[in-house]
């Protein structure tokens, strides 16, 4: 039996994020061994209700520690040592990076590393890159290309993450894959019809600069000063990112009355009782809640940016504008309050788009050819196979 160990830095991910994807391994006669942190008693179950052997690893979310971190890699060759898994995936930036290179070293044969985005260290901000964020992206750059020399294939998300890498020769053109986001499970992901009364605007995001927090919020101040009946929502939660808001600040907006904040919950029914899907983020790799607001049947509002332009056809699923405009978000949202049947034309068009990309049955069995040694490398948009 062949056996696959899944490395992540956030043990609610290994569900969340690759749940799907474990069932279908197990359902192929794989072994799935789940590495997180932080697996608590609920995540342990759920996590063997899925058919995946939980084990609970040292290695941190955030932050880096050189002596800490190489201990946590240390102890994590010997429990890969142990596993003795034939195939490693590592996703999310610590992982890829120190997980890669524990696999190396502990001997697995096949080393597959999930580039989901470049996260936090890459984004361009709202303010000038700092002496220590400029440090950070060069040691990650660094460590990345230590790791990625040690990985059989990096499977990216998008094209623009794909040549970033590759102009920076952080990852050979041989080992590039290309896949259409991680999907999303289009039977539980119905397409339902969108709420035009009150017409309402929704954002799923951590709580940090770079996913436009700030830019929904100005925008929505606008907007409902001239249609105050309309409803913004805002659903997630603060974060460790060192560019989270304050909790504080985000009551402020609640109390002003501008936005609604349930906090990190389940989206799938606040999704239900939206009429538009927003993402104003500065980068992402191929953002899932975009992917799930579109099968449930949402126009969008994107940046015109690496990973969120690759879901919005503009004009024809929603609109794509520049990052860090507020007043071009408010200008967005007012074309669907003038004209209220573009939220259910466009929804429609989203759930099409849904549909022939980002099902993630199809997209499980490219990763899971990956795994197992199939799967075509990167080739550009002329075709030219690297």
């Amino acid at each position: 039996m062949k056996s696959v160990a899944i490395i992540s830095s956030q043990a609610y991910s290994l569900i969340n994020f690759r749940g799907a994807l474990i069932r279908d391994l197990v359902d192929s006669g794989v072994q799935v061994f789940a590495l997180a942190p932080d697996i608590d008693d609920e995540m342990w179950l759920a996590l063997e209700k899925i058919g995946a052997k939980p084990e609970q690893i040292a290695l941190s979310r955030v932050g880096f520690n050189p002596v800490k971190d190489l201990w946590d890699t240390l102890s994590l060759i010997k429990q890969i040592k142990r596993l003795r898994p034939d195939v490693t995936l590592t996703y999310l930036i610590k992982p890829v990076i120190y997980g890669t290179v524990a696999a190396y070293f502990a001997g697995v044969p096949r080393r597959i590393a999930l580039i989901e985005g470049l996260g936090y260290v890459y984004t361009a901000s709202d303010r000038q890159l700092t002496w220590r964020k400029s440090a950070l992206r060069y040691v990650v750059s660094f460590l990345y290309k230590i790791s990625l020399t040690l990985a059989d294939r990096v499977i990216f998300l998008n094209q623009d993450d794909i040549r970033e890498f590759l102009g920076a020769r952080l990852v050979a053109p041989s080992k590039v894959i290309h896949v259409d986001g991680v999907g999303v499970d289009l039977n539980y992901w119905e397409e339902k019809p969108p709420c035009l009364v009150p017409i309402t605007f929704v954002m799923v995001a951590r709580i940090l600069r770079e996913k436009g927090v700030l830019e929904f919020v100005e925008a929505a101040r606008t907007v409902k000063a001239k249609y105050p009946a309309l409803k913004f929502v805002l659903l997630g939660d603060v974060d460790l990112n060192p560019s989270s808001l304050a909790q504080a600040e985000v009551q402020a907006w609640v109390d002003e009355g501008v936005v609604e904040w349930p906090g990190h919950v389940d989206v799938k029914p606040w999704l239900t009782k939206s009429s538009v899907f927003l993402l104003p983020s500065y980068r992402e790799g191929l953002p899932r809640s975009t992917q799930e607001a579109m099968a449930v049947g949402r126009a969008v509002i994107t940046t015109n940016v690496p990973g969120c332009r690759d879901t919005v056809m503009h004009g024809v699923n929603g609109y794509l504008i520049d990052a860090k405009s507020s007043s071009q978000l408010a200008d967005a949202m007012t074309k669907f309050i003038e004209c209220p049947s573009k939220i259910v034309e466009m929804g429609r068009e989203s759930r099409k788009i849904a549909v022939s990309r980002f099902d993630v049955r199809r997209i499980n069995t490219q990763i899971i050819e990956i795994l197992l040694g199939a799967g075509q490398v990167w080739s550009d948009r002329r075709g030219r196979k690297f």
